[in-house]
C-alpha cells in the first residue's frame, strides 16, 4: 500500500501532541481515563496506527491544556514546506 502524502505531516503533529501530553504531567492511561477512551486508542494516535479526528484532536488538546491552533500551525507549516498547501 502506498503511504499517504500526509504521513510526515501527521507525524509532526503526533510528536507535538505527545510532547504536550507529557508536559501536562499526564500519563497515557491518565489522559485516556479523563477523555473516556481506552488507553490503546490514544496510544495508537501517538504511534501513527490511527488517524486523528479533528474534533477528537481539539478535545484532547483541551484536556491536556494544549492550544489546538499551535498543533494545526505545526501541520500547516509542515505542509507548506512540502508545497502541499
Amino acid at each position: 500500500m502506498k503511504p499517504s502524502p500526509y504521513t510526515v505531516h501527521y507525524e509532526n503533529l503526533r510528536i507535538w501532541l505527545k510532547q504536550q501530553r507529557e508536559e501536562s504531567g499526564l500519563s497515557l492511561r491518565a489522559a485516556s481515563e479523563l477523555l473516556g477512551r481506552h488507553h490503546s486508542v490514544l496510544g495508537k494516535m501517538e504511534q501513527d496506527r490511527r488517524k486523528i479526528e479533528l474534533s477528537e484532536f481539539i478535545e484532547y488538546c483541551q484536556l491536556i491544556g494544549a492550544d489546538p491552533h499551535e498543533g494545526l500551525d505545526i501541520m500547516i507549516n509542515s505542509m507548506k514546506a512540502s508545497k502541499l498547501v
